[in-house]
């Protein structure tokens, strides 16, 4: 009965032996455009072969393992004793050691070091998000262990290694080591100088010893972790190891873990510090400051990874409706699911640009990119994060039910995609922070208005966004409640000045025509039916 009823057609091939990375014009464009030209053929060798180890069905595989067998927490071993361990499924591991060996820990050691993972961690990102967590976090600690010379020649070379060493063990026992994060308290939130855990010196200079509660520990089976607590003098910064120097396991009680939404593969815990041991990072009571490189850098991978997740739901719903046939014909046919896809891929195109972006501003360096991205990644921040959840809900509405279902992938997309714009400081936390720098750091916005004064007189919808965003710059009494609606302008301005820069005329053109041209719609597929629709979603397709 079967064989004669459920014959299977018009169904859409799975998207996988493909390169993730050739198979993203706005990414492959970016890199060459910012990456040193001696740089350039290495680069994408190694990238090539990561994309194609990302859009591979065994690496797709691990992803779906990791995201359907959530980490356990194990407090105690069969005898009895405390462990406070976490045990992930083999897939994540394979992941995770994938992600060390590509270089998304080794940014600082390398010349392009910033750009080059920013485009591994576009493409790796793509497989599944939870894993990026302590890549993250790794990465960003290497700045604020730079406070501490003596901290950093013993960790900075672990946590830039290429090698993935699980278990825990001693720093000294470890060809690599991956590094958490413990600052955020059930009582304060982003608010860190609420934050109660106390540190208390010890007689060895620089250690301490930490007593207090943890309300979100990212990575909690990691090497070591930078963790915010209180002396005499204020909010300090300490690293703390899991596995003390003798061999022992440093007081570090992991009380359960958290249920989340989304981001399912990986372990996000509350910990209880109990007399647990310390060295300071930085002066006491500059805690804030000496851990401040550390949050811009994961920001910059809230952006990074808000990307890949809208480019991976870009891919699908482009990948989906060039196979797909409804109404007698494909649907990337029809003008107003090409309106769609077409507006989805703008907007992935724009984000994937910006992110390119800073993250070569990082590699610059210099005096002017500093104060560029003091104000340009909170921006991009609040911006790219926000737009992300709505874009894959909508590219998961083009497979229709298909689309709903678990099976298609686009269920975690979307469970995913809130992520960003709450870690590291939510919407408000973001928005004010760009209010502080322009009024504090008048350098920070002259940087931004050199920037996307580039373009001018390159599209007169642009340089009249830009006009209204200068008036509202000259009136910042009162500001604070309307911050949200000047970043968002202070976003697509720069996205706006990239586009017309830097990528084809005619997604320059649909962009300024979409996001200055005074007729946008309340949601993607509302493009002006005058532009190639077509073409521009064509160039968002994965060619399989």
């Amino acid at each position: 009965m079967a064989g004669s009823t459920h014959s299977v057609t018009n169904q859409v091939p799975p998207l996988v032996g493909y390169d993730v990375f050739s198979a993203d014009q706005a990414l492959t464009q970016g890199l060459k455009r910012h990456l040193d030209p001696g740089l350039l053929d290495e680069t994408l060798a190694d990238l090539t072969l990561l994309g194609r180890t990302a859009g591979s069905t065994q690496a797709q595989e691990w992803g779906r393992l990791a995201n359907e067998n959530p980490p356990r927490l194990r407090t105690h071993d069969r005898y009895g004793h405390r462990i406070d361990e976490v045990e992930f499924h083999p897939a994540w591991h394979r992941l995770l050691g994938k992600g060390v060996s590509a270089g998304l820990t080794s940014a600082w050691t390398r010349p392009g070091g910033h750009l080059r993972r920013a485009a591994a961690f576009l493409v790796w990102s793509q497989v599944e998000a939870g894993h990026l967590c302590p890549l993250s976090m790794t990465h960003a600690a290497v700045p604020a262990l730079r406070a501490e010379p003596e901290l950093a020649a013993v960790w900075e070379p672990l946590l830039t290694s290429t090698v993935y060493d699980s278990g825990l063990r001693p720093s000294g026992q470890k060809a690599g080591a991956l590094f958490g994060m413990a600052m955020t308290e059930k009582q304060g939130g982003s608010d860190v100088r609420a934050n109660t855990t106390r540190a208390v010196p010890l007689s060895e200079a620089g250690t301490y010893a930490l007593t207090g509660h943890k309300w979100f520990c990212s990575a909690p089976m990691s090497d070591g972790f930078l963790v915010l607590a209180r002396t005499d003098a204020g909010p300090t910064c300490f690293l703390v190891p899991r596995v003390l120097e003798d061999g022992t396991r440093n007081p570090f009680a992991l009380q359960r873990l958290k249920d989340k939404l989304g981001n399912r593969s990986n372990a996000s815990a509350e910990v209880e510090f109990d007399g647990t041991w310390a060295r300071r990072v930085g002066e006491e009571g500059r805690g804030v400051r000496t851990i401040i490189e550390m949050v811009a850098a994961t920001r910059l991978d809230c952006v990074l990874g808000s990307a890949a997740l809208m480019r991976q739901a870009v891919a699908q719903a482009t990948h989906h409706v060039a196979h797909r046939e409804a109404f007698g014909a494909k649907l990337a046919d029809q003008p107003l699911m090409s309106n769609v896809t077409a507006d989805l891929a703008l907007e992935s195109e724009a984000a994937t640009t910006l992110a390119l972006r800073l993250a070569a501003a990082y590699d610059d360096g210099g005096e002017q990119e500093r104060a560029f991205l003091r104000i340009a990644v909170p921006a991009a921040k609040y911006w790219v994060t926000k737009r992300c959840t709505p874009l894959v809900a909508e590219a998961l509405e083009c497979l229709g039910g298909n689309g709903y279902v678990e099976e298609s992938g686009m269920p975690r997309l979307l469970r995913e995609s809130p992520l960003n714009s709450i870690w590291e400081g939510a919407g408000n936390v973001q928005a004010l922070d760009v209010l502080r720098a322009l009024q504090r750091e008048p350098q920070a916005l002259n940087a931004f208005l050199i920037e996307v004064g580039k373009a001018r007189g390159a599209d007169h919808r642009l340089d009249a966004a830009v006009k209204d965003l200068l008036t509202e710059l000259g009136d910042l009494d009162g500001i604070e409640a309307r911050a949200r609606r000047l970043v968002e302008r202070i976003a697509l301005v720069l996205q706006g000045s990239l586009l017309v820069r830097y990528a084809p005329d005619d997604v320059a053109d649909a962009f300024c025509a979409a996001r200055f041209g005074g007729d946008r719609g309340a949601g993607f597929g509302t493009l002006p039916h005058t532009l190639d629709l077509a073409a521009l979603a064509e160039r968002a397709r994965p060619q399989i």
